[in-house]
């Protein structure tokens, strides 16, 4: 498989260049304002048991969608994950498609704890500013992240799992999860860390109590 090389955004205009120059850019304002900020998850971060795991603070805020981008799993630099087994999930520029996903509302305190999750300063997420759209049709300014270079690859079953649960469990639209459903894992028949697996459970059986 090609490797795919994102260009990086920020304040949604586009350009190529060296990720950490285009990271520092951000760093200070994306999705922030007073002492929180608006982060729009669309991997594993859907799930508030994961989420929750290494930033405490993050609230729900809303379910939004990402116009002209897609969603899309690989390994950075064509490393599988040691955490997952498998492609975790990006997304790039595709005019016509949509993601959706979830907007948390968080502490500033937990910027930190975010970057370190999806590797910022390994250079495996880069931090990018976006414009995301509420189901009321509201537009709003979020962090996120993407990789920017990375061979595509399907997850493992239990990356998709978290993926699926936290789709359901926060309400994305019924086609949406329905497209998440239709992904095709890896053959990964191993195990995830004691701590991801114990995420899964709770996960799990809070959705069989709703």
């Amino acid at each position: 498989m090609r490797p795919r090389l994102v260009p990086f955004i920020c304040a949604w205009h586009c350009w190529r260049g060296q990720a950490d120059m285009a990271s520092s850019v951000c760093e200070g304002h994306a999705g922030q304002e007073g002492e929180t900020f608006l982060y729009f998850a669309y991997g594993s971060n859907l799930l508030t048991e994961r989420i929750h795991l290494r930033n405490p603070s993050a609230v729900f805020f809303c379910v939004a969608r990402l116009q002209d981008f897609k969603l899309d799993f690989g390994n950075f630099q064509g490393k599988t994950s040691e955490r997952w087994h498998g492609g975790i999930a990006t997304i790039f520029q595709s005019p016509g498609d949509e993601v959706w996903g979830v907007v948390w509302k968080m502490n500033k305190s937990n910027i930190s704890s975010l970057d370190e999750q999806e590797g910022v300063k390994s250079g495996v997420y880069v931090v990018i500013e976006i414009k995301v759209s509420t189901q009321e049709g509201k537009e709003i300014t979020c962090r996120s992240y993407l990789m920017t270079n990375y061979e595509s690859a399907p997850p493992s079953p239990q990356y998709k799992k978290v993926i699926c649960m936290g789709a359901k469990e926060n309400g994305l639209p019924l086609e949406y999860q329905e497209k998440l459903k239709a992904i095709e894992p890896n053959d990964y028949k191993g195990k995830i860390s004691d701590e991801m697996e114990e995420i899964i459970k709770k996960g799990e059986s809070k959705l069989s109590r709703t």
